[in-house]
């Protein structure tokens, strides 16, 4: 089994497979105007087992397609929504972020939460822009730096896991540079990477190990999820994820 076969065996059974929260979509719903508006037509980018989904399925009256490269996170939503009220408004698409198959103009809003970093923010945003109707709601949340200088072990760590990390001033000039007019933005609370992600990811690593017989792979997955926990227990006051809201303006 490779390394992203082992990743998705530890995260599959997991409500989120990042930092999030129910409480923070419905707010991050509430920035961006869409309950006023209905028909709508909405992408769930990089969905996972689809958390994001159901709450915008829950507020708004849309069709939504969640968009993940893996099958086996569109199997569990599938199976969560079957025969419920919301199978109906929700597609699942397995496809890749960089080669969406959607028309120019064809969508209210793109969601996207901890997940634009698999492409990058910057190519993200381009990518996805021209998807979206004039006047459309980009909505992501997205590694930030919450302070102007921050520890030199927590900066080398995401510096090198990613190195797009960036204030929010500088997430908010990216989006203004590419046609966008930001219009709420708010850092995901300690709860949303500790409570919601962390600890039911830790609660999982036993039996994990325990299924993959302690293979050196497993063990060194698990050692680096132990080592990032780590670190933002040390260093939560420096880093989260922001969440943009943004509109398409210029067309």
């Amino acid at each position: 089994m490779n390394d992203l076969s082992l990743l998705i065996d530890l995260h599959l059974k997991g409500q989120r497979q990042g930092p999030g929260g129910d409480e923070q979509t419905r707010l991050a719903v509430k920035l961006s105007g869409l309950e006023q508006k209905s028909d709508l037509k909405i992408a769930d980018i990089g969905c996972g087992t689809g958390a994001s989904t159901l709450v915008l399925a829950e507020l708004l009256e849309a069709s939504i397609t969640a968009v993940d490269l893996l099958p086996e996170f569109l199997g569990c939503l599938n199976n969560t929504i079957a025969n419920t009220a919301l199978e109906s408004r929700i597609t699942t698409l397995e496809a890749s972020m960089d080669s969406l198959p959607f028309d120019e103009h064809s969508l209210d809003a793109i969601w996207s939460e901890g997940a634009i970093y698999n492409m990058g923010f910057t190519a993200g945003v381009k990518a996805w822009r021209p998807f979206l109707k004039p006047g459309g709601i980009l909505a992501v949340s997205e590694l930030t730096w919450l302070t102007a200088s921050r520890p030199a072990e927590l900066d080398q760590h995401w510096q090198q896991e990613y190195p797009e990390v960036d204030t929010a001033a500088g997430k908010i000039a990216v989006l203004e540079a590419n046609g966008f007019s930001p219009v709420g933005y708010f850092p995901l609370p300690q709860r949303c990477w500790l409570e919601n992600y962390y600890r039911p990811m830790q609660a999982r690593f036993a039996e994990f190990l325990d299924r993959h017989s302690h293979t050196d792979a497993a063990k060194a997955i698990v050692e680096a999820e132990r080592a990032e926990i780590s670190l933002y227990e040390r260093y939560s006051s420096y880093v989260s994820y922001g969440y943009y809201i943004a509109e398409k303006v210029g067309e």
